[in-house]
């Protein structure tokens, strides 16, 4: 198996395990606030990784600083737009991210290959599918939009530094150290401590689930795979991630899908095989799996 195979079975296990975490935060918002959410998820992973933080350069530091900016308005975005919707239609609207980063390609004049095209063209069906709704549109979906397009551009910024990265682990370490403190700084401000002690206690087993399997190991995961694939690559597998959601929380919250969705989550895997066909071979990346 290539290293860059590897990558991409390693970006569709990111995705699956993405897709438990709408139903989970959905859950948590219905007795935490969505501040507190991100940041005992966020805390959580970066007391894990901190160690690593000692193998990092410079570069990996300023790397992981950006990109963790960016994942924290990702989550924000995302978690406060859970708290106001689904999070069938949530996980659906922030899945338009796949159309973000090959337009970021074509902003910077780089047209994407046409296997790419038609994987996208079958990924937008298949989105269309599964975000239809009889509801009209609400903020918690304009904040999932927010979520869609910060999280295209982090993708792009992804693949553009884990290339270059010293320590990938070292960039993961940072990015979620990152995140923590701005989500301590927004709790600050904005959240009453008093009383939360016990409430966090009742809900550990989703929080140290977000935040050591979810967070930590994935985003761990999710940094090797983009070192050995291309943002494009990577955007159309994680089209994925909404038909996941779906599955995952019809068991856990007990929302369903129509027949529309389920033909709009074939289209979406559909997305995701096509964009392998004919995927020209190249040398894997210098990085070494860590």
């Amino acid at each position: 198996m290539t290293p860059h195979l590897r990558g991409i079975l390693a970006l569709l296990l990111v995705t699956l395990v993405w897709g438990t975490t709408f139903p989970a935060m959905k859950a948590l918002t219905a007795h935490v606030s969505p501040a507190w959410i991100v940041f005992t998820r966020f805390a959580l992973a970066a007391l894990v990784l901190a160690p690593f933080l000692l193998r990092a350069t410079r570069g990996d530091l300023r790397a992981g600083f950006l990109l963790g900016l960016l994942l924290f308005c990702c989550f924000v975005f995302q978690v406060e737009g859970l708290a106001l919707t689904s999070s069938n239609r949530n996980a659906f609207i922030c899945g338009l991210n796949v159309l973000i980063v090959p337009l970021l390609g074509v902003a910077a004049g780089k047209l994407p290959e046409r296997r790419i095209v038609f994987a996208l063209a079958l990924a937008v069906a298949g989105l269309a599918a599964l975000c239809w709704d009889s509801g009209p549109w609400r903020f918690g979906d304009t904040l999932a939009l927010g979520a869609a397009l910060c999280f295209g551009v982090y993708v792009k910024m992804m693949e553009r530094y884990t290339r270059r990265a010293g320590s990938l682990l070292a960039i993961t370490a940072t990015q979620i150290g990152t995140v923590a403190v701005c989500a301590g700084i927004w709790v600050l401000a904005t959240e009453s401590t008093q009383g939360m002690l016990p409430v966090l206690a009742g809900e550990w087993p989703s929080i140290v689930y977000l935040g050591l399997v979810a967070t930590a190991a994935i985003i761990s995961l999710q940094t090797w795979g983009q070192s050995h694939s291309s943002a494009n690559e990577a955007a159309v597998v994680y089209a994925f991630e909404p038909a996941a959601a779906a599955f995952f929380a019809f068991f856990w919250l007990g929302e369903t899908m129509t027949a529309r969705g389920w033909i709009g989550a074939a289209l979406l895997i559909s997305g995701m095989i096509v964009s392998q066909w004919n995927s020209v071979p190249r040398h894997a990346a210098a990085l070494a799996p860590e």
